[in-house]
C-alpha cells in the first residue's frame, strides 16, 4: 500500500520564528502531535508536543508561573525543532514507512513531494491503525 493512501492531510505547519507560544496554541487546539517547519515552502524540521512540554516551564498556565516561566514561550521554533528530518515520497511503501520507523528514534515521517515541500504526514499509530483495518477486513472474509 501507498504512503499517499494513509497519510494525514492537510499539514499544519510553523516557520523558523514563530513562538513557542504559537506551537503551544496550535497543539492545544489540534488532535495531533507533531508540526512541520517550513521556510519557502521547503521542509526543514519537526517539533513534536513532547519537544514543545521539554522547552517549556512545566509551570506554565499555573498560579506558580513567574514572568521568566511565561519567558519560555518566547522561544523560537528552530532553537527547538528536529533538524534535517527523515521523510518518504508520497509514492513509497508502507513498508518503506515501517522500516524507518524500526531504524530510527522517531514518531512521524514527513512526506515530501519532489520539490522538498510538505503534502503529508504519517505516524507510527497510522501504520497500525491502517495495519489493523486490513487485519478486521481479512477476518470478516474468512467468516
Amino acid at each position: 500500500m501507498l504512503i499517499e493512501k494513509i497519510m494525514s492531510t492537510p499539514v499544519v505547519t510553523v516557520t523558523f520564528d514563530d513562538t513557542l507560544g504559537v506551537v503551544k496554541h496550535i497543539f492545544e487546539n489540534a488532535k495531533f502531535h507533531h508540526l512541520l517547519v517550513v521556510e519557502d515552502g521547503k521542509l526543514y524540521g519537526v517539533i513534536s508536543d513532547r519537544d514543545l512540554l521539554k522547552s517549556i516551564s512545566p509551570f506554565i498556565g499555573t498560579v506558580q508561573a513567574t514572568a521568566h516561566d511565561k519567558f519560555t514561550l518566547n522561544k523560537k521554533v528552530h532553537q527547538i525543532m528536529s533538524r534535517k528530518p527523515i521523510s518518504l515520497s508520497p509514492s513509497a511503501d508502507v513498508y518503506d514507512a515501517i522500516r524507518l520507523f524500526n531504524q530510527h528514534n522517531i514518531s512521524c515521517i514527513p512526506i515530501v513531494n519532489g520539490k522538498g515541500a510538505p503534502v503529508g504526514i504519517v505516524s507510527w499509530r497510522d501504520i497500525l491503525h491502517i495495519l489493523e483495518v486490513n487485519h478486521n477486513k481479512k477476518l470478516k472474509q474468512t467468516k
